[in-house]
């Protein structure tokens, strides 16, 4: 029998206590070894079978520990990814996975170097429907694609929320872009991406509330709106000359309940329902498989993390 991978969690926060902790506790093939927080007790509260830490640097030197989850405020992102791959562990770390393609690419490389995985947790590229989506357009099920259309939008944050402060990657474009940019780069793969317009509201911090990004991905025109300050919205609307494909709203954080995709043909409509999940749980099995050698375990590669991110920089230089 394999021996479960085990993780440690660098960040106790909201992310780490409603979803992660509880997809690691759940997983098949891994453990939740220890954890580290700047208060040991919140640490604690993850339930680790080994030592809660409130220092990260002390849990990257915990030998047995193999690989890595980190959710802390986005700017932390590479700092602690870099540290944890000199330590020797693999990294899940949450989207963004970096603030720029040039971090990203300093992840990729030390990854690299190392032969270790550095692994964005885009827990929606896990999910069943995503997958089924992905397959079906790469098959050709709805012909030559025309536009794409994505977007994840929601009322507002609290105003001490690292989302709102410039220093910590705050903005719309940062928390949400790696959905809806996301969704139209996995809908149209590839090709190269070029900005045509981008439309921003910004907060008196500076960060972006609401960035509206129209694209052209060879013979696709796409848009992709992130918001944090309008009603709450998601949406992926593929079209090609033969179909259109659907994803139901939520188009991407359907999370333990059922969802759906829709195909739609003239006078042949069709709707796929997919069973309550645990996308989240989904991505740590995968991805411990893949840590233990399986090759069939999906792993979202950090190429398209590199290629959100550098699709993000392109939409930040066209709204500056």
């Amino acid at each position: 029998m394999t021996a479960p991978v085990r993780w440690g969690f660098i960040g106790a926060g909201w992310i780490a206590h409603r979803a992660l902790a509880p997809a690691v506790h759940g997983a098949d093939g891994a453990v939740l070894q220890a954890a580290a927080a700047r208060d040991s007790d919140r640490a604690r509260s993850l339930s680790p079978v080994g030592p809660s830490y409130d220092d990260y640097a002390a849990l990257l030197s915990d030998d047995d520990v193999e690989a890595v989850y980190i959710s802390l405020n986005n700017d932390a992102h590479l700092p602690w990814t870099l540290r944890a791959l000199a330590a020797g562990k693999h990294v899940l770390c949450e989207k963004p996975l970096g603030l720029t393609a040039d971090e990203v690419s300093q992840m990729a490389d030390a990854a690299a170097h190392d032969d270790l995985m550095v692994v964005e947790a885009t827990w929606s590229r896990w999910h069943p429907r995503t997958r089924r989506a992905q397959a079906m357009i790469a098959t050709g099920a709805l012909g030559r694609l025309r536009t794409v259309e994505a977007g994840f939008t929601f009322p507002s944050v609290p105003a001490d929320n690292y989302r709102l402060d410039v220093s910590k990657g705050g903005g719309a474009l940062y928390d949400i872009g790696p959905y809806s940019v996301g969704a139209v780069l996995w809908a149209v793969r590839d090709v190269d991406v070029e900005v045509l317009s981008a439309e921003v509201l910004r907060h008196e911090s500076g960060v972006d509330l609401t960035t509206h990004a129209t694209l052209r991905l060879g013979e696709v025109t796409a848009s992709a709106r992130t918001s944090v300050a309008e009603d709450e919205g998601q949406w992926v609307r593929v079209v090609g000359d033969e179909a259109t494909l659907v994803l139901e709203h939520p188009a991407h954080t359907s999370w333990l309940a059922p969802s759906t995709l829709s195909v739609l043909k003239q006078g042949a409509d069709e709707t796929l329902t997919f069973p309550p999940v645990d996308p989240y749980q989904i991505m740590v099995e995968n991805v411990s498989r893949a840590i233990r050698g399986d090759e069939s375990a999906y792993v979202l590669p950090v190429t398209e993390s590199l290629r959100v991110a550098t699709v993000l920089d392109a939409i930040r230089a066209a709204s500056s």
